[in-house]
This record gives C-alpha cells, sequence and structure tokens, in this order.
C-alpha cells in the first residue's frame, strides 16, 4: 500500500509540474525580443500552452504549400470551452445561416498575426499575448473571458515568417548592431512578405487564389466572428497605427461598425500615452478594396481593424529610424500585445452591444440591402466554363444564387455597355441578389463603381467580378429573386470511341488551359484551327482545341487518355469521324497548327516584381501543373537561353545590356513576353516598333496635357501635393479592351476584355506590328480611378502586342493579365501567349 500512495503521489507531482504553463522566456531559453523564433518553435509553445491548461483548444486547420501546420488557439473560460459548437452556430444562427435562436451571449474575437512573413513581431507577440490569457496571475483575462471568445492565428504566413527569420538568424550579429546599412537590415529579393509562390496573403482574402487562404476562409466562414484584427509593421520611420481608418471608408459601414473603433482606439491611446509611445490614426489605412484582413471581415458582419507597428523587415532586433532612435524588436512586441489586450478589453466590456450590433447587421443588410444595385445577372449564355470560375468563388464566401426561371425585359446596368438600359432576362441565367445573409460582401463584390469618398487610396478602386471573369452581366436597382435552386448541370462523361478520328475541346476558360497543359505533358499532340470552322452540325470557333487520331498513334490507349483527362476537368468533347469540314478549314490544311509543348523560363532576381513573378509562378506551376524553369537575370546569355522557347519577362526594372542578348536570342526563334514595366527595355529605340507615341506631334499634345494645370500645381498648398500628384496615376481603373478575335491572342475573348489598369503606362498603337488588343477611345473607360491628366492618353493605346522579331516575337503586356490570381479572365489570354500565339 504504502508503495502504491508513493507512485500515485509521483504522478501527482508529474502532473503538477506538467500542469504549468511555462512563459515564452522558460519554454523557448531566451527573452521574447532578443531573436526571431522559428515557426516551429511558436507552434511548440502553444501546443505546450494548450495542454496545460483546459481553457484553451489548438486546432489545426490546414497546411501551407512547404507544409508547415496552420492553426488557431480558442481561449476563454473552461466553461465557454466546452461550449464551443454552440458558441459558433449561434453566430451562424445571428447571420442568418443557419435556423433558431442563439443559446449563449458571447462574442468571438479573432486576431491573425503575421500575415506578411517578415512583419515577424507578430508571431513573438502572439506568444506574450496568449501567455497572460491564461496566466492565474491575471485577474483581467479571467474578467474577459467569461465572456469573450478568443481566437488567435499565430502565423498566417508560416512560410514567409520562416524565410525571413531563417535568413535573419544567419546575419544577425549577437551585439546589437542598428546601423540600417548592415546587411541584417538589407533583406534579400524576394524577401519574406509574401507565401511561398510570392502572393501576398493580406490581398487574397475575397479571392482564395492561395492554398492558406482558402483553408483559412474555410474555419473563418464557419464561424464568422464579431471582431478581428490584423496585425503588420509598416516602414521603420512610422511610429504606431490603429484605428479608427483612414477615409475612404465603404458607404456600406455600419454606425456601430465606426463606432466600435473610435471605442477602441481611445482605449488603446490611453495605454500608449501612459507609456508615452507615439502613435497615429484614421490616416493611411483605409477600407474600401475588399480583400483585405480588415474590410473582408467588415463586409462580413464583424469590425475588422489594420494595426501597424513601425520596424519591419527592415529593423530586425532593432533598427534606427530617422531620428536616430533604436526601434527594438522588444518594444514593437510590447505594442503589439498592448494593442491586443485593449482590443479584448474593449469586447467584453461592450460585449452585448456587439453582439446585438452584431445580429442587426444581418437583419437589416438582408433585408433592406443599402446598395444602389440588388440583384445581378450572370447570362445563361456565357460559356459555361467561365461562369463554372465565378460560382466556385461565390461558394467560397458563402454567397447564394439560383436560376431564373423566367424570362422578361428589364431595366438595368449593362456592364459591358456601362450604361443602363433593357436588358433581357433569360430562364437559364444565373440570379445574385443582396437579399441574403452575404448581402453586403455581395453588392461589394459585384458593384460596378465603389463610391469614393476620397480619391487617395491604399489600394486598387474596381474589381466588379463580371469583368475579372469576363462575363456578360447586368447589373439591378430592385430585387429579383431566383425562381428555381441552382442544382450544379449533371456532368456527362466522355465516353472513349475508337471510330472517332478527332476530339474537339472548347477554349474560352481557364479550365481548357489546364486540359491542354495535361495534355501535353501525356505527350499527346494537339492542334488548333485558325479559322472558324463547322462539322457534323457543330458549329466551332478559332482555337478550338483539336485532338486528332492520326499523329498520336504512338500514345498507348490515346482515346482513354484523352477522354479521361477531359473528364477529370469536367469538360465536353466534341467528336468527329472525318477531317473534311462543313466549312472552314479541313484538319490537313495548314491553318490547322500543331501546338508544340515550349520549354518556358521565368526570369526572377533582384529588380523583378515579386508579386508578379509569383502571379506566373503560380499559374503555371500550381493552376496548370506545367513545368517551368526560374532563372535570375543575370543568367541570361545565349547559351542558356537556347534551352528555352518561352521566356516571360515579369514586370522589373532589367539592366540595359540585357537587350542585345534577348533580342539576338528573339531573332532566332524565341518568344518573349515581357509584362508592364519590362517592357522599358525594349521601348522607344530607332529599331522597334514600341513606341510611347506616334509621332512627335502627338508627343507634344500628350506632354502639354498632362503639364496642363502645372501653373495652378505650383500655388497649390503644401498639404494638397499628395491629391495632386494621383492625377497622374491609376488605381485599377477596368477599360474595354478591343481584341483581335483572328489572331491567337485573342482566342476565347470573343473579341472583348476588361483589363485592370494599375499603372500609368501607354503606348502607341503598332505600325508594323500587330495590335492584337487595345484601348479604342475615352468612353472604353468602365470604372475605378484614373487621374484625369493621364486618362485621355489611353484612347488608341496598345494593352496587348506583338512585334515579330527576325524568326520570333516580341510579346507586350502593357497590363498585367493576371493581376492577383483573380483577374480570371486575363490568364486565357496569358495562355494564349504562351501556347498558341505563332506557335
Amino acid at each position: 500500500m504504502k508503495k502504491l500512495y508513493a507512485i500515485f503521489g509521483f504522478m501527482l507531482l508529474q502532473f503538477q509540474i506538467l500542469a504549468q504553463t511555462q512563459s515564452p522566456a522558460e519554454f523557448l531559453g531566451y527573452e521574447l525580443g532578443d531573436r526571431f523564433t522559428p515557426h516551429h518553435k511558436v507552434v511548440a509553445y502553444y501546443q505546450h500552452v494548450a495542454a496545460t491548461n483546459d481553457n484553451v483548444l489548438l486546432k489545426e486547420y490546414g497546411k501551407t504549400n512547404e507544409l508547415r501546420p496552420l492553426m488557431v488557439a480558442f481561449v476563454s473560460s473552461k466553461q465557454n470551452i466546452e461550449q464551443l459548437e454552440t458558441i459558433r452556430t449561434d453566430n451562424l444562427k445571428r447571420a442568418g445561416l443557419m435556423e433558431g435562436s442563439p443559446e449563449l451571449s458571447i462574442p468571438v474575437h479573432w486576431m491573425s498575426y503575421n500575415v506578411h512573413g517578415n512583419e515577424a513581431v507578430s508571431s513573438e507577440a502572439t506568444m506574450m499575448t496568449l501567455f497572460s490569457l491564461v496566466d492565474p496571475e491575471n485577474d483581467s483575462s479571467r474578467e474577459w473571458l467569461a465572456n469573450t471568445l478568443v481566437v488567435l492565428d499565430p502565423c498566417v504566413n508560416p512560410d514567409g515568417q520562416e524565410r525571413y527569420v531563417n535568413w535573419y538568424q544567419q546575419k544577425m550579429n549577437q551585439v546589437l548592431q542598428p546601423d540600417l546599412q548592415s546587411i541584417e537590415h538589407r533583406e534579400p529579393w524576394p524577401g519574406g512578405r509574401p507565401n511561398h509562390y510570392l502572393f501576398d496573403l493580406n490581398r487574397d482574402w475575397a479571392w482564395q487564389t492561395q492554398v492558406e487562404t482558402q483553408q483559412r476562409l474555410a474555419l473563418y466562414n464557419e464561424w464568422l466572428p464579431q471582431v478581428h484584427l490584423d496585425f503588420h509593421e509598416q516602414g521603420i520611420n512610422s511610429p504606431y497605427y490603429f484605428a479608427p481608418a483612414a477615409e475612404p471608408l465603404h458607404v456600406q459601414l455600419t454606425d456601430f461598425q465606426h463606432e466600435y473603433q473610435e471605442i477602441f482606439g481611445r482605449n488603446t491611446a490611453g495605454y500608449f500615452d501612459e507609456q508615452d509611445w507615439f502613435y497615429f490614426t484614421k490616416e493611411r489605412f483605409d477600407l474600401l478594396y475588399p480583400s483585405y484582413g480588415d474590410t473582408y471581415p467588415m463586409y462580413n458582419g464583424a469590425i475588422g481593424m489594420t494595426i501597424e507597428q513601425g520596424g519591419s523587415g527592415r529593423a530586425g532586433i532593432g533598427g534606427y529610424d530617422a531620428q536616430g532612435d533604436t526601434i527594438s524588436l522588444k518594444d514593437r512586441i510590447i505594442h503589439h500585445h498592448t494593442t491586443g489586450i485593449s482590443a479584448i478589453e474593449t469586447t467584453s466590456s461592450i460585449a452585448g452591444r456587439v453582439l446585438e450590433a452584431y445580429e442587426q447587421y444581418f437583419a437589416e443588410s438582408s433585408t433592406s440591402p443599402s446598395g444602389t444595385y440588388k440583384s445581378y445577372v450572370i447570362k445563361g449564355s456565357n460559356p459555361p466554363d467561365k461562369v463554372r470560375a465565378l460560382l466556385d468563388l461565390l461558394d467560397k464566401n458563402g454567397i447564394r444564387y439560383g436560376w431564373s426561371g423566367k424570362s422578361e425585359n428589364l431595366n438595368g446596368f449593362s456592364y459591358q455597355t456601362g450604361e443602363s438600359g433593357r436588358q433581357s432576362l433569360a430562364e437559364n441565367d444565373i440570379v445574385i441578389n443582396a437579399f441574403q445573409p452575404k448581402s453586403v460582401l455581395t453588392q461589394v463584390l459585384f458593384e460596378p463603381e465603389p463610391v469614393l469618398n476620397d480619391s487617395i487610396t491604399y489600394d486598387i478602386t474596381s474589381w466588379a467580378l463580371p469583368y475579372a471573369f469576363g462575363l456578360n452581366a447586368f447589373a439591378l436597382e430592385g430585387r429579383l429573386d431566383a425562381e428555381q435552386d441552382y442544382l450544379k448541370p449533371d456532368f456527362e462523361p466522355n465516353r472513349p470511341d475508337k471510330e472517332t478520328l478527332a476530339y474537339i475541346a472548347p477554349w474560352n476558360a481557364t479550365q481548357h488551359v489546364k486540359y491542354l497543359a495535361a495534355l501535353l505533358q501525356e505527350g499527346i499532340r494537339v492542334r488548333y484551327n485558325e479559322y472558324p470552322f463547322e462539322v457534323g452540325g457543330n458549329s466551332y470557333p478559332a482555337g478550338s482545341l483539336i485532338i486528332t487520331r492520326g499523329g498520336n498513334a504512338y500514345i498507348p490507349d490515346f482515346h482513354q487518355k484523352v477522354t479521361d483527362l477531359a473528364n477529370s476537368f469536367e469538360i465536353k468533347l466534341g467528336k468527329t469521324q472525318t477531317g473534311y469540314m462543313d466549312s472552314g478549314k479541313d484538319f490537313g490544311s495548314s491553318h490547322v497548327r500543331i501546338i508544340q509543348k515550349p520549354a518556358i523560363a521565368l526570369v526572377g532576381g533582384e529588380g523583378v516584381s515579386s508579386l508578379n513573378f509569383g502571379e506566373v509562378w503560380h499559374f503555371l506551376d500550381s493552376e496548370l501543373k506545367y513545368p517551368v524553369v526560374i532563372l535570375e537575370s543575370d543568367q541570361l546569355n545565349g547559351a542558356v537561353l537556347q534551352d528555352y522557347d518561352v521566356l516571360i519577362l515579369p514586370s522589373g526594372n532589367y539592366k540595359e545590356e540585357l537587350h542585345p542578348v534577348l533580342t539576338e536570342w528573339v531573332a532566332a526563334g524565341g518568344k518573349l513576353l515581357a509584362m508592364e514595366d519590362a517592357l522599358d527595355l525594349f521601348a522607344d529605340r530607332e529599331e522597334g516598333l514600341l513606341q510611347t507615341y506616334a509621332s512627335e506631334a502627338e508627343k507634344e499634345t500628350f506632354e502639354s496635357m498632362i503639364a496642363k494645370g502645372s501653373e495652378g500645381d505650383k500655388t497649390a498648398p503644401f498639404l494638397e501635393k499628395e491629391r495632386l500628384e494621383i492625377s497622374n496615376y491609376a488605381a485599377g481603373a477596368i477599360y474595354e479592351v478591343q481584341m483581335d478575335s483572328t489572331h491567337p491572342l485573342g482566342y476565347g475573348s470573343e473579341g472583348e476584355f476588361y483589363t485592370l489598369k494599375n499603372n500609368s503606362n501607354r503606348y502607341a498603337l503598332m505600325e508594323d506590328g500587330i495590335n492584337a488588343g487595345y484601348i479604342a477611345g475615352q468612353e472604353s473607360h468602365r470604372t475605378g480611378f484614373i487621374g484625369y491628366k493621364i486618362k485621355p492618353l489611353m484612347a488608341n493605346s496598345l494593352v496587348f502586342g506583338v512585334e515579330p522579331m527576325g524568326r520570333g516575337q516580341l510579346m507586350y503586356m502593357v497590363d498585367n493579365p493576371m493581376f492577383r490570381s483573380f483577374w480570371e479572365a486575363g490568364k486565357l489570354i496569358f495562355a494564349n501567349a504562351l501556347f498558341l500565339s505563332d506557335n
């Protein structure tokens, strides 16, 4: 018996030891702020706290591209943790997404850290905050957690955080070195800010193009919290920012969303004032673009707030600011921790009002939406695979839609013409209206022209989904209900048929590009017809994919492979048993071109836009699953380039000495795609076709337009300088582009494309080149901000062009057709350039 008691006593002692939660310093072996913590140790600390506290529940919600875990910790009272599912479903009931009445009165307060990897103070601060919440000596925390559920995501972007931390640990001095010229303050390309594919995850909330966002938003939309804080860092010479936010503020934000920010701001200011910490509010960080970590929650009924500490990756463990003061990691940690605690305190102190306002938000917005347009119609005549891409995005965001089920004429706004007038509704049209729980988000994503109460904005000013997806659609000011629930049409699988001479696939959506890439990867020979054709009573436009039995005899199980791959992408194939066309060119014509499998190289490195690079890399590697070689610009020489058929230059600043190397390679038969600022390497040369202006007279006229008003500008008030500068700036202006549908770059476009212009670049139409896509006139502007000085310059300007050069070609993309990977329609244009144009 004594032995049994001894064993029991030892086990109890061990349990007591295990039950003691260590501080971050005790667990890590160093004080927070002495160094940066690798992601796996942040995870380990969260696991330790969860294992030693019955009021903390850890949930892994996914993994990154580099297989690092994504997780959140739910922290509250033990009683609340035991009722997590009830708290979750209560929120969905308040939002109208579930039937029934809420049982509990517990607001959900969510805080996300380290969405930008090199803003790594966040993951340090989150450990301090987590420990503070479970510290048994912290009476305030226990009081707050009694009526609040706190959700902590310690690192939204583990791959970026690890890229930065690993680099910094290798470069840092043991003795603090705040001189910003020291190597530890000079992060190399591409930096730790983005994720694996070099995407800015803080611009991806609504679009959900990245695996981190997709997995996080799936969890977020299961909870729909009342409050969301997004922790960041800004430049080292800025002190600290917290809400209230700056103008422009979206017109659909509620009074309480504004009021909470004011309450929180004053509460946080009190803590900062007490410590003599500098800060600013109501500047720079606005609430308009819908895909941020503050706006997306706002448009989903929450109070969303961006928090910005001065320092960022440049500061490291400590760096000098412009005043010569050292901005230390320790200080940055305590600032973020203080703000997080202030926010939790604010939510807890007005918990009842937070819940009441949240419920009122959904009740009012879903029954009496306040935006101009209440209903949106996607025409059933659009290519079905393009429509499917849009519906997939709506599904991810929980936006409801249905079949029209009726035919009638209505007055509405046409996205295509940019004008209001009579619109025709058909039974197979898709209807999305704002009379639903996701009312505000629906209106924001579809609004033709966001209201700008201030033209100085932090991001783009237009993003309407019909333009991004290239869909024929119209908007209505009144309510239009769907008559039928939407049921995804059953896909009838293609069946292999040995009698089939050729299978024919459509070419108008990204899904079709994926199919082509898969066929090429299997070594299957694919063709396309340069002219529209008819066979067997079916009509096919130019650019349709033709997969013939002839020429593929070397492929085992040819018919099975072609149809199986089409079925995997749910693409319905046409069939023909003859190569003799009823109209158009026969399959043996020289106008039926073989698509060679191109060897593609993508250029990155210093001077290259990491974001544009990442968009292209992600498209090829992740979406198409197509091999791409990544080269740095200093590798480019004739010997290296001869191994590749296609070279892609993302936007960037390229060295002049590359010009002869690249043009010689192109003349020998290469195809070069230059995007946005990369065009500078080829523009305005005597021997080239790409010119900013068509003539000296045009140059004088346009330069005088830009200079117009400069006399008044000279005497304008100093504080108006920033506002005057944007007259030469484009912030996401959408323009209609006339596409040459007879040229491969225009295949699948039906003659039009909507470009998102984020730069002031303009080039004249080429005299002897191919102007495959151009802006016709000023009336082509559909929506979004563009400065009054440069707007006239966009008329008759190039968007997509081809300059023949020897046996090869230079392909120019003045605007980025795949902006942030959500500009879906542009992916087809880009694929045309890669696979079809002069193949």
